[in-house]
């Protein structure tokens, strides 16, 4: 049971760093890069066996913009994952997927419906 915990624990902390790195090393192709303005990354989330850093991006524009600069990203991943095996000190560094965050979407339009909601109750 504790060790479980431990586990756990030590994958959360590690989501974390690469969170914080990827964010950084973004933040730099973001600068080099204007296309890529208003796009954000939303998450990070390390497969069980530690192998692979599912990367959840987020955009106001929605899916389609993500599609749209998606190959883009792909063409950027040799270079972030080079520059994040130097960063962190790790014996592997996982390879990178990029992905869509539905759920950053999802709570947006639920939050429309609410405010809908709330305004309709006061008229």
């Amino acid at each position: 049971m504790r060790d479980t915990k431990t586990k756990e624990l030590k994958r959360s902390q590690k989501e974390s760093l690469l969170k914080k790195e990827l964010s950084k090393l973004f933040l730099e192709v973001k600068l080099n890069d204007p296309k890529f303005e208003g796009i954000f990354i939303n998450k990070v989330q390390l497969s069980s066996d530690k192998s692979m850093v599912h990367v959840f991006f987020f955009t106001h524009e929605g899916y389609e913009s993500f599609k749209e600069l998606k190959p883009f990203l792909i063409m950027y991943k040799p270079s972030i994952r080079k520059a994040l095996s130097q960063i962190i000190d790790a014996r592997y560094t996982p390879e990178i997927t990029f992905k869509y965050d539905k759920a950053f979407e999802k709570q947006c339009k639920i939050e429309q419906l609410l405010d809908k909601i709330k305004d309709e109750e006061q008229l």
